[in-house]
């Protein structure tokens, strides 16, 4: 996928041909651009130019005429209330449905998996591709390379201390697989104003009697308590809210942030030819809900570190949230799913910058052992120490 093996030459010509085999071209990572997975021919494509964070025209070759319009953050109430047509996906799709785990991955004039890339599931089946009214505006395109994320996965195997030494085996990494997951991204302008209890410390001598009926003398701390009240501006820039229902969320959570600010690209089918790209089940209502949520306890957060004094009780934040926009992106993610005894498991890998996190089972004879090792030196230290 990733790095181009070579291979005889196929018999059929894909829908973007390879210019020396006929095969179909995919997305190289390692190369970044169009890469046969046959003969290892490269074709550099246009597609590769930043989009405009200020919503600036960016040229992308090879997408429907929506994709020339670069990355522009959409009005979210507009929105909420009707929401626009998308660019499309610029080629035709096929959707399937885990019925494991349930979710929905897309194949964008490709081939469809027969395993679930989330779970591993052999039982999935045809999902009808709906016309959705957001579709993919923007992406991260992957860079790092299949044979770069394998090395970190030795690496993260091999520091798995208390996992079964049967992991390796049961973790096979011919089960990676690249995903494009489906996230939202919020802009606001925020304002508050706050009102709070500012406490501010202070020490007393007191005098006391110690065990013996002694008179001593201590230093003890009070709290004077005052009103205090503000305001304040802050500005959200491209907050996440994953729609995915394939990869587990503290994982993702572990391997974010993505570069969003800086390096996201106009949408182009040439960025996903040869992945899957998962469909959002977290619509733009839920997720606009949990980004309020988030925004919420951030305000309440940077409020409560404008109260004065040493603490602060009885805060009370009133926050008001103008000119709320969004964008449907696509991040890439590596992911192996992996069945260990009855249970699934996850290990995710960011597709653009390699911070890894997974998910492992724990050997209790391991755990016991070092317990009980660790029990022995505390024994043995303190019959030296006698």
């Amino acid at each position: 996928m990733a790095d181009a093996p070579t291979h005889a030459r196929p018999a059929t010509v894909g829908k973007h041909p390879c210019p020396e085999c006929g095969a179909d071209l995919q997305w190289n990572a390692a190369r970044q651009a169009l890469g046969c997975p046959y003969c290892g021919t490269i074709v550099p494509t246009p597609a590769t130019q930043p989009a405009t964070a200020n919503g600036a025209a960016s040229s992308v070759a090879g997408a429907d005429s929506g994709a020339s319009a670069g990355v522009v953050e959409q009005d979210l109430l507009a929105a909420l209330r009707e929401p626009a047509s998308g660019r499309g996906w610029g080629q035709a799709r096929r959707e399937v449905q885990c019925q494991s785990c349930h979710a929905i991955s897309v194949f964008v004039d490709g081939k469809v998996a027969r395993r679930c890339d989330f779970c591993g599931s052999p039982s999935i089946i045809e999902h009808a591709a709906l016309n959705d009214a957001i579709t993919p505006q923007s992406l991260l395109p992957f860079r790092i390379s299949e044979s770069q994320i394998r090395d970190l996965l030795r690496n993260w195997y091999g520091s798995r201390w208390f996992a079964p030494n049967r992991l390796k085996s049961a973790a096979l990494t011919d089960t990676l697989g690249g995903v494009y997951l489906p996230y939202w991204t919020f802009d606001a302008k925020a304002s508050a104003r706050w009102q709070a209890e500012a406490g501010h410390y202070y020490f007393e001598t007191e005098s006391y009697r110690d065990s013996n009926g002694n008179t001593q003398t201590r230093q003890v701390r009070h709290t004077r308590w005052v009103p205090a009240a503000g305001s304040l501006q802050h500005f959200f820039d491209d907050e996440l809210v994953p729609g995915t229902a394939g990869v587990h969320p503290k994982l993702l959570r572990q391997v974010e942030p993505f570069p969003t600010l800086t390096d996201l690209k106009a949408y182009s089918p040439e960025f996903v030819r040869g992945w899957t790209v998962e469909r959002y089940q977290i619509d733009l209502r839920q997720a606009e809900k949990l980004n309020q949520q988030a925004m919420q306890q951030e305000m309440q957060a940077l409020c409560g570190r404008e109260v004065p004094g040493d603490t602060y009780r009885n805060l009370q934040v009133d926050a008001r949230y103008d000119g709320r926009t969004f964008k449907h992106i696509l991040v890439p993610v590596w992911l192996v799913s992996y069945t260990y005894g009855s249970r699934s498991f996850q290990i995710v890998a960011n597709g653009y910058t390699g911070a890894i996190a997974g998910e492992q089972p724990y050997s209790w004879i391991k755990i016991t052992l070092t317990v009980l090792l660790v029990l022995a030196l505390i024994v043995l230290f303190a019959m030296a120490s006698k």
